[in-house]
């Protein structure tokens, strides 16, 4: 059986980190349904996925995989995204006619989102060409440990249907369900400590 060592992303492994989430969600049907056009995808989805977890860089709750095939941006309790920054990356590449329902969007992201403190897992991806091998089962159970040790819940949603059952695995449950307008649907799901 194959081994699979997930650690925090180095320093220098920030960029390969921002690649591959940036590959990953390539299909991902609200990153594309936001962003269609190709090129405004592969230019703003790096900056996206920094604004989204990068904060978690600077605690180590970064990880990936070695050669970066995968990695998850794990935000700690009382870390958050950098929503400002996110809402500005909106504003200006999200098309005119989309932006009041992904700001619907957010808006139920924002009411579903636990006010306990909790492990928030804004982004996880998997190289396409490396999917179906088991990184992302690995990615999960590197920090779901830590949030049961620690006795903390851990949330995520889920943008792609295709990766609900994943999460179903590994103890996350689905609290309702986000959609605006033409918008995909987005999965909010919790785990409870075990």
């Amino acid at each position: 059986m194959l081994t699979i060592e997930v650690r925090p992303a180095a320093e220098p492994e920030q960029k390969a980190v921002i690649d591959v989430i940036t590959l990953a969600f390539s299909s991902d049907p609200m990153a594309r349904w936001a962003l269609p056009d190709p090129e405004t995808y592969l230019s703003v989805m790096p900056e996206f996925a920094r604004a989204f977890g990068g904060n978690g860089f600077a605690h180590g709750t970064v990880h990936c995989l070695d050669r970066a095939l995968a990695a998850a941006m794990w935000l700690p309790p009382g870390v958050h995204p950098d929503s400002e920054r996110m809402l500005g990356l909106v504003e200006r590449h999200v098309s005119e006619a989309r932006l009041p329902e992904m700001m619907q969007v957010f808006e139920q992201m924002d009411a579903y989102h636990p006010k306990e403190p909790h492990w928030y897992l804004p982004l996880i991806g998997v190289d396409p060409s490396c999917q179906g091998r088991g990184f992302g089962s690995a990615l999960l159970r590197f920090a779901l440990e830590r949030c049961d040790r620690a006795g903390l819940p851990a949330y995520l949603e889920s943008s792609n249907p295709r990766n609900v059952p994943l999460y179903e695995r590994h103890g996350f449950e689905s609290i309702g369900s986000i959609q605006a307008g033409s918008s995909p649907t987005v999965v909010p799901m919790l785990r409870r400590p075990r």
